[in-house]
């Protein structure tokens, strides 16, 4: 019976050195991922919410300030067809580490005529930072922002207001 102990005791705390070592072994990389799709103003309110299509080709960006609040790095990815973006960043650049809160991810372009005005739903035209891992498995850290949204030219227009002393 001892040994059946003993036994159990060495398994177990081989697991809990095993997820030890996998706490600290960090990726050296971060990913980075999200989705860009399309709003309708013209659409009726369901749609206009929950009818946001994705668009193939966006591109998405992510600047990476150092300790100093310069530039670290800057990379871009083009979104899929179902409008996905993956970006892969390494946490060292030129032998310093980033910090991920450093980090702003935002919409650049899209290749859609009909749908080309970048919008802050989620802000995706200011852009956001980078905050909570939303993985963190095995040593691999993922962010996923978003979705961001592009609008069609006719939503873009703003409301005539009338101008400062006419009235």
């Amino acid at each position: 019976m001892m040994n059946v102990v003993i036994v159990c005791m060495m398994v177990l705390l081989g697991c809990t050195l095993k997820t030890t070592e996998a706490t600290l072994d960090e990726s050296k990389v971060m990913h980075v991922s999200g989705k860009v799709k399309c709003q309708d103003c013209s659409q009726g309110w369901n749609q206009w919410v929950e009818g946001a299509k994705p668009i193939k080709g966006c591109r998405v960006s992510i600047t990476c300030l150092d300790e100093h609040k310069g530039l670290a790095y800057y990379g871009s990815d083009a979104t899929d067809d179902d409008g996905q973006f993956n970006m892969m960043v390494d946490k060292s650049v030129h032998g310093k580490k980033m910090s991920p809160k450093d980090c702003l991810v935002r919409l650049v372009s899209s290749p859609d005529p009909s749908c080309n005005i970048a919008t802050d739903f989620a802000g995706g035209k200011k852009g956001v930072k980078l905050r909570q891992a939303s993985v963190s498995y095995r040593g691999m850290t993922k962010y996923v922002v978003g979705p961001f949204y592009y609008t069609t030219p006719t939503c873009d227009d703003e409301p005539d207001t009338p101008s400062q002393g006419s009235y």
